[in-house]
């Protein structure tokens, strides 16, 4: 699977989910701008001693990873999203796209899509999940979709 983070800001949640990444096999994709230095000691310290095993990319535009993997399927996760991220049969190889802690995706990125939108169902009253978890929610469930192909 392949995760996408659309401008992260946070060096920790980018760090935990690295790991996350690393401990599932998943690639992370990271467009900037970043909101942190990559040689950042929070984000060094979250993702642990698992950073040789992720790969990492990083792009310019979340345009240039779309057009880098043309026939990939792509999932928006938004809070604004009619469905929910369980009603998704997920493909191998899909990639998830989370947005930045503060705003989420930009409209933009929104509108290019709107059939691929999925949200985390949560009470009204809350805002949204941590960025981190958000990102544990949805990657686990695609990957029991999948088998858990190959992890132990």
């Amino acid at each position: 699977m392949n995760i996408v983070l659309v401008e992260p800001e946070i060096p920790a949640n980018t760090g935990n989910i690295a790991r996350t990444c690393a401990v599932t096999g998943s690639a992370l994709h990271l467009v900037r701008p970043l909101g942190f230095s990559t040689a950042d000691k929070y984000l060094k310290r979250a993702g642990l001693d698992y950073w040789h095993l992720v790969e990492v990319f990083y792009y310019d535009s979340f345009q240039e990873v779309v057009e880098k993997y043309p026939e990939r399927c792509f999932y928006l996760v938004t809070t604004k999203a009619p469905r929910s991220y369980s009603d998704i049969l997920y493909e191998p190889d899909s990639f998830l796209v989370f947005g930045k802690e503060t705003r989420g995706l930009s409209s933009e990125i929104l509108n290019s899509s709107p059939e691929n939108q999925i949200r985390i169902p949560m009470v009204k009253e809350a805002r949204s999940l941590n960025l981190a978890n958000s990102v544990a929610v949805v990657l686990f469930e695609a990957l029991r979709q999948q088998g858990f192909g190959g992890l132990k």
